[in-house]
């Protein structure tokens, strides 16, 4: 899953892409480098980032969802929490909700249930804005674990069908170091479940804190990291360097299928 963040914040490439013609381009360049997926953002969840008013979002994400889902060859995804933003991402063409909320908003359930798109369920402990500033769990991995299955528990009661759930622990949201380690050591609790998980690991603090480097040094490392969720079972790595995720898997297809 390549990330497209349509945004003037996001903590790696924030303003990047904000230009309507930029994204474009970026996105058309990450499906010629081998992204399966596009995913769309018009408001940063960094720790600390301000919320953007419905309007601002969907001025931002809409004419891009119109745009790439009727261009691309893949399916579009929209990073979103706002319900009004769900349902008129959906119209334009998007084929996935990946959402930091897990559907936990006003609405969120109905809209995706009322339609035909899959959702990606994430955990988050807090809010954006204040998610760093004390994280605490007696059992990281047991917690991020109950709380997906529970989420996943309410969109199958809400008529949203088994097949169009994806999983995602949250790396980075509302974690540690340490919590964000051990849920990347036991990834295996979640992925050898029902549903297929989706992993984010690309640039993020954790990748600097561990190796001591910068945001523009983190390439190297956040392939590594997604090597290793693949390898423990996550079938869907979310990054910014494209290029080079799609040829360190080409590695570990290599070997798996290796007699």
């Amino acid at each position: 899953m390549g990330v497209l963040n349509v945004t003037p914040d996001s903590f790696s490439d924030g303003g990047r892409w904000i230009e309507p013609a930029a994204a474009l381009e970026h996105a058309y360049a990450m499906v010629e480098a081998g992204a399966a997926l596009i995913d769309i953002g018009g408001e940063s969840t960094r720790p600390g980032a301000a919320e953007v008013s419905e309007a601002e979002e969907l001025r931002r994400v809409i004419p891009l969802v119109e745009h790439l889902s009727a261009g691309l060859a893949v399916p579009v995804s929209v990073d979103t929490s706002k319900p009004a933003v769900m349902r008129a991402a959906i119209a334009a063409g998007a084929g996935l909700i990946n959402d930091v909320r897990a559907l936990r908003a006003c609405g969120a359930l109905e809209v995706v249930a009322d339609s035909q798109a899959a959702v990606c369920l994430m955990h988050m402990q807090g809010e954006p804005r204040t998610m760093q500033q004390a994280p605490a769990y007696a059992d990281v991995v047991a917690e991020v674990r109950e709380f997906l299955l529970a989420r996943a528990a309410a969109c199958l009661a809400a008529g949203i069908g088994s097949q169009r759930i994806v999983l995602d622990p949250g790396f980075g949201f509302g974690k540690t170091l340490t919590h964000n380690l051990s849920l990347l050591r036991h990834l295996d609790a979640l992925t050898g479940g029902q549903w297929p998980v989706l992993v984010g690991l690309s640039r993020k603090s954790m990748i600097g804190a561990v190796l001591d480097l910068p945001l523009e040094r983190r390439v190297t490392g956040s392939v590594a990291a997604a090597l290793l969720a693949a390898a423990a079972g996550a079938r869907i790595v979310r990054v910014h360097d494209v290029r080079e995720t799609v040829e360190a898997l080409g590695i570990l297809r290599a070997v798996r299928a290796a007699p």
